[in-house]
């Protein structure tokens, strides 16, 4: 019987993305430029390979935005590159939406520690994934997007498997056809990049693609949770001079008022941007504005319309 390293070593032989391009065997003689050339030319069809998968995309944020409005949370699970690639976009989330930082998390294997330091061995054990959402209270409203550019990772895709028994939404984002974590998941999404320029080193194409589809699966699903309104973030949290300029730009913005007008409307509501605009739009004082919000489950445009019909 073949060793386990033998049968990952032809597990790994067959995946687009470790695949060796012979073309590129000598890249390390040119000069940079032109590597770099190559490198912008590899990149640029990174968002051809995406487009093919918004189908999948979209259903699997609508699941998820659905789940999360019944106080569902979104984690993502990944080990190495891709477990780094879901806590930043985890970490994102409360400064540009205002989220409790417990309501999009990311989950690396290894721990916090694998964020800065290599703990690759991890990535191996479908238990630890397991261990991991258990122990952060994993729940049928929560969604699990386990990510893996080979879309073997036992730690995704013991993750996904552990949370689609318990009753959770499930999404395997991966860079080859016909993976593991797919067929683990309820939604699937294969964003297949092709061979890296340097072999098996999914930081670069498959890394890039990720951080795309992750892009879209947070900013979608918090726009459809009410957490913008047009393209403004209208959840902002002002928690610096930067982004308190901000806050009163998108009240002038989503207003069209003065500064004077702005100012006012951001004393009235305690510096709550979303409130301040349906204060001046909907004529209604800050009281009231957190009322008709709070009754909207945070959604400006319904209130906006609550106020209206009120008025």
């Amino acid at each position: 019987m073949p060793s386990p390293s033998a049968d990952i070593r032809r597990e790994l032989e067959s995946l687009t993305t470790e695949a060796f391009r012979p073309e590129l065997a000598e890249i390390d003689r040119l000069a940079s430029l032109e590597i770099a050339r190559i490198m912008n030319e590899e990149d640029s069809g990174v968002p051809g390979a995406v487009a093919a998968q918004l189908p999948q995309i979209a259903a699997a944020i609508d699941a998820t935005a659905e789940r999360m409005a019944r106080g569902g949370r979104l984690l993502y699970l990944g080990a190495g590159t891709a477990g780094r690639l879901g806590v930043l976009d985890a970490s994102e989330c409360p400064p540009t939406f205002n989220t409790d930082p417990a309501q999009v998390v990311g989950m690396i294997a290894g721990g916090d520690k694998a964020i800065r330091t290599s703990t690759e061995g991890a990535e191996d054990s479908k238990e630890l994934a397991a261990a991991d959402l258990e122990a952060a209270g994993l729940g049928p409203d929560d969604t699990v997007v386990g990510i893996s550019a080979s879309g073997r990772t036992p730690y995704a895709v013991g993750g996904v498997t552990f949370a689609r028994a318990r009753g959770a939404l499930t999404v395997g984002l991966s860079c080859n056809a016909g993976s593991a974590l797919s067929a683990a998941a309820h939604h699937g999404i294969e964003v297949v990049v092709g061979p890296e320029l340097i072999a098996g080193s999914t930081r670069l194409k498959a890394g890039t693609a990720q951080k795309l589809v992750l892009n879209m699966l947070s900013t979608i699903t918090m726009i459809r949770l009410g957490k913008t309104y047009g393209n403004l973030m209208v959840d902002v949290r002002a928690s610096n001079e930067k982004l308190q300029a901000r806050s009163r730009r998108i009240v002038a913005l989503a207003t069209g008022a003065g500064d004077e007008e702005v100012e006012a409307a951001l004393a009235e509501t305690g510096g709550e941007v979303k409130n301040a605009i349906l204060t001046i739009l909907g004529g209604v004082d800050g009281g009231t504005a957190e009322r008709l919000l709070d009754a909207s489950h945070g959604h400006l445009r319904v209130a906006l319309k609550a106020a209206t019909d009120v008025s």
